[in-house]
Parts: C-alpha cells; structure tokens; sequence
C-alpha cells in the first residue's frame, strides 16, 4: 500500500457471489475459494496494491439472491495473505461483530502470517437486517454508531500500542486487566481503511484512517468532495489519501464495451435483487426525478451503484487518469467475472497507466 504509484489500483468484493454486477449471466462471479486464491495470486505478480472485501451476511434475493454466498473476511483474509507475496489483504470488520480484544488477536496474527501485508476496513453499521440476524440493534443515529466505533478501535489501538495490562471503562466497553501480544508486525499498525460518505463517517476517516473509501457519482462533484476532506484532514494534522470504486467493463472497441454493459446491466439484470440492495440503502424511485431513478438503478446493476469505467484501453486509462487528476488516491475496479476479465485489463489498461506515469512496472 505505501509503494510509489501516484494511482493505486485494488479489487473490491471478490470473496461475495456476483461480485458487484447484479446480473443473471451465466459467466456471474462464482466467489468460491479456488477463484479467489487464483485471482489473489494474478493480482499479486500484476502488482496490484491490495484486495478489498465485502463483509455480508444476509443476500439481496431475486434470481441470483446477489452476494448470498460470501466468504468470510478475516478467514479469507488469512488464507490469501499465506499464499501471496507482495499484495495487501484487507480484512473488512463490522465493530459490532467482533469483540475488540478478539479482533485486535486477529488482526495481529494475520500481520505475522503475512509479514505486514494485512490491512484493515473498519465498517460501523448500515445494513438493519444483518444485524436483526445477530440480534443487535443498528442505531438509527450515524453519530453512536461512529461513537461505538470509535471506542471500539481506541481499544484494539491501545492493545497493539501499550505493553502493561489495562482496564476499560467506556460507554459502550467494561474491560479488566487487558493485553495482547503480538503487537502487529514489526510495531507498525496496519493501513486502516474506512468507508464514509456522511459527515460522522467522514469525520471517523480523518481521526482514523490511513486511507477514506468513498463513493464517486461524477467526476466535478468528487474532486470538490476530495478537496473538502483534504481541508478537513489538514486541520488534524492528518494526510489521509481518497479512494473511490469503479467496475470495467474494457473490450476492444467501444462499442464491444457498450453492447455487453447493456447485455449484462440491463437485458440481464436481477431487478429484484437490485430493487432490494437500493431499498436497503435508502434510494427510493420518490427521492429521484425518473430519469435520475433509472440511471442509477441500471449503475447498481451493472455495479452495485459505483463509478462506471465502460469501454475500450484508452478510455479506461484516460478515464482513471481524470480520477487521479481530481484527487483520488487511487481506485478500486470490479469485473463481472474476475478471472476472465482482469488479463485483458492487466495486459491493456496498466501500461496505459504506466506511460502516463501513473504506475510503474511491477518488480518480477
């Protein structure tokens, strides 16, 4: 995560059942471990910085019950760190499933395995039917449950930091005589991702995070979005980079690109699935013009509401270098089948990416 690339480049929710195209195609991302650890290992000899999961617990229905079937994290997480040998895992950890002095135990150990390769994405809480299933309340309140957050990781921060036992006595945390060892690898806290795009999100980014994962909907609206986070960060003495997420749709010709984008996203598409996942997350046909409604519905299903990069080597690489240029850290990407796709996007797109000096050549 910390090489010289001016643009980073990481893959989002391999571990989860469609990957992030809610679609009825039958080449649809089978997530089972064997694809998994072949991509890993793809990614890690194309020099691809990290891996990023989904962590999902409850499917969206319709025909394909999108991301029903998802391997877990952390267990994942650990796996593939064993088996790769430069590239950053994250594992993505929601606060109220995990006790804090079992997580910071985790997450330590998965540092050794990998020798400093793992990262953490620290999730508070948004899907309400999830944690129905663990019997715990979601606040509806953003601010308690970046609070709970908050005290959730000063305690993992403590334990990785502090030699001498300690006690707790928080809001939300009664803890005795706590300690843990091993600190992460070598005495250095792995890169903390957190994903925000409201203001208590945000703000836990920038006291927090290494690096903001965040949603772009247009490329002007995000380079204000960076700009005004920078500023916030600024005033905490804090350099926190910005990530955003695409999905790729790269062929030959634009239109190739086009067609199958269309075929997939719309001919294709599990509305039901779809019309759920946007319904959970509070995007409602009233709250849009219906133009508006449609765009964004088709954006989901093609990609699960993120960024589109549709069409051939030079756009996408053009594209992604308007990314960088409003600010962004870097990206991550999403195919509708992984293993089919990212050859022709490691083979086309990345040295695009290297002639404009946005990356370099990866070290064999």
């Amino acid at each position: 995560m910390y090489n010289n690339n001016a643009f980073k480049l990481g893959v989002f929710s391999p571990n989860c059942s469609g990957g992030m195209a809610i679609s009825t195609v039958p080449e649809s991302w089978d997530a089972n471990w064997e694809n998994n650890l072949a991509l890993a290992k793809m990614l890690d000899e194309a020099g691809i910085e990290f891996i990023l999961p989904i962590a999902r617990w409850v499917g969206y229905g319709g025909e394909t019950n999108f991301q029903g079937s998802n391997l877990e994290t952390i267990a994942w997480c650990s796996g593939l760190l064993a088996s790769t040998k430069n590239i950053t895992v994250f594992a993505t950890a929601h606060t109220s499933f995990h006790h804090p002095i079992v997580a910071a135990k985790m997450f330590a150990t998965m540092d050794h395995i990998s020798k400093g390769r793992f990262g953490l994405n620290i999730v508070c809480g948004w899907n309400a039917q999830e944690y129905e299933m663990f019997n715990i309340k979601l606040p509806d309140e953003h601010e308690v449950r970046y609070e709970y957050g908050q005290e959730w990781f000063d305690i993992i921060n403590r334990i990785w930091t502090n030699d001498n036992p300690f006690n707790w006595n928080g809001k939300y945390f009664s803890l005795k005589n706590v300690q843990g060892d091993p600190k992460p690898y070598g005495q250095n806290i792995p890169p903390i991702m957190n994903a925000g795009s409201s203001n208590e999100g945000q703000e836990f980014a920038a006291r927090n995070a290494n690096y903001l994962f965040t949603v772009l909907i247009d490329l002007e609206s995000g380079a204000a979005n960076v700009k005004s986070f920078k500023e916030r960060t600024a005033k905490l003495n804090r350099d926190v980079g910005v990530f955003t997420t695409t999905y790729v749709v790269c062929r030959p010709t634009q239109d190739e690109a086009e067609e199958y984008h269309n075929f997939y996203a719309n001919e294709k598409a599990d509305w039901p699935a779809v019309d759920q996942l946007m319904k959970l997350q509070g995007l409602h046909s009233q709250s849009f013009p219906p133009e508006a409604f449609t765009q964004f519905r088709n954006r989901f299903a093609a990609g699960h509401g993120v960024y589109p990069l549709v069409g051939n080597p030079d756009y996408i690489a053009d594209e992604m270098e308007k990314i960088y240029k409003a600010g962004y850290a870097g990206t991550t990407i999403t195919f509708v089948n992984y293993l089919e796709e990212f050859p022709y996007f490691r083979d086309e797109v990345l040295p695009r990416l290297e002639s404009k000096g946005l990356r370099t050549s990866p070290i064999t």
